[in-house]
């Protein structure tokens, strides 16, 4: 299924003509928002923008077209299918995965199971979709600082919210996974806790990420590595926003076991990454043989710095 197709069949009929504009720079848009009774706004090329009553952009928030509580409603329960009782699982978390990869962000009213657990989400009155976007070859450049002498080295992706490196891990585990000019294929494991990765819907893999490639979808992060760990063989596992000491740990074992590790954390350079609790334990273990850091420049193109595990940098594009 095309792009433009699995955005168009997220809308019912009745509002398919409003998004119509919308669907037609779908490779340029990165969020869709709808809150109840407030402006539709579309995130395109990271700029904001509404939508008119006709569905063309603007900036003009005076004839922004707002979202009724009813039409909202009606979006999502199309994109449920009309059973949102069976989506609950995925409601509880917070987004929906459909086809496509595309993910829907949503939040309402939380109903507690206990303290810590959430039983059901309800009254729900503002969805995010977020467009799944995978940019072939997007780790083409980087892809010669991945390897020493043939063999892979272990990765860290350091950057903002936002700024691509789920696109960029997306790309490498195809090419680690395929096979490249510097490496041959081997098997990859991704824990793909919040089904950003592989976009899976009914299990099976949106986005692709490879012919040696096995995905654990919604699944805890250190959980999920110590049951590819255990199940899959793998002689990589990827995972994506490393926070807790659990996932600190995990990845000691996974590289105590010969398993190398892809990752990527939350930060905004190797200075973040030195303050972080985690990350200066990975540091001075020299867990991790490259850090590739991304950040966004003024004029909106992404800058990859890639240094070694001693901190000299080996390559800026």
């Amino acid at each position: 299924m095309g792009q433009e197709t699995s955005i168009l069949q997220l809308f019912p009929d009745t509002y398919r003509a409003l998004f119509k504009e919308v669907i037609k720079h779908a490779e340029q848009i990165n969020e869709i928002r709808m809150r109840a009774e407030k402006p539709i706004i579309v995130v395109r090329k990271g700029q904001e923008f509404f939508l008119t009553k006709s569905g063309a952009f603007t900036r003009e928030i005076d004839v922004a077209e707002k979202m009724g509580q009813r039409a909202l409603e009606t979006i999502l329960n199309h994109i449920c299918n009309y059973s949102i009782y069976a989506y609950e699982d995925e409601i509880k978390q917070g987004f929906l995965t459909v086809e496509g990869g595309h993910r829907i962000g949503v939040a309402g009213q939380a109903v507690m199971r206990t303290e810590k657990e959430i039983k059901n989400m309800k009254y729900i009155r503002f969805l995010n979709i977020r467009i799944s976007h995978q940019i072939i070859g997007a780790a083409d450049l980087i892809l010669p600082y991945l390897y020493e002498k043939g063999k892979l080295c272990n990765v860290l992706l350091i950057s903002m919210p936002g700024v691509g490196k789920t696109t960029l891990l997306r790309d490498m585990v195809r090419q680690i996974s395929d096979g490249n000019r510097y490496g041959k294929g081997m098997t990859v494991g991704v824990v793909d806790e919040r089904s950003e990765i592989a976009g899976c819907f009914q299990g099976i893999a949106q986005n692709d990420l490879g012919i040696r490639t096995d995905v654990l979808d919604a699944c805890p992060k250190a959980l999920g590595m110590m049951m590819l760990l255990r199940s899959m063989s793998p002689n990589v596992i990827a995972v994506d926003e490393i926070g807790g000491k659990q996932d600190e740990e995990m990845i000691r074992q996974l590289t105590r076991c010969g398993v190398y590790v892809i990752a990527t954390i939350h930060g905004s350079g190797m200075e973040d990454l030195e303050n972080n609790a985690i990350g200066k334990e990975l540091i001075k273990e020299e867990i991790f043989d490259r850090y590739i850091v991304l950040e966004k420049e003024k004029n909106g193109n992404i800058k990859r710095t890639i240094y070694n595990k001693e901190l000299f940098k080996c390559f800026v594009c």
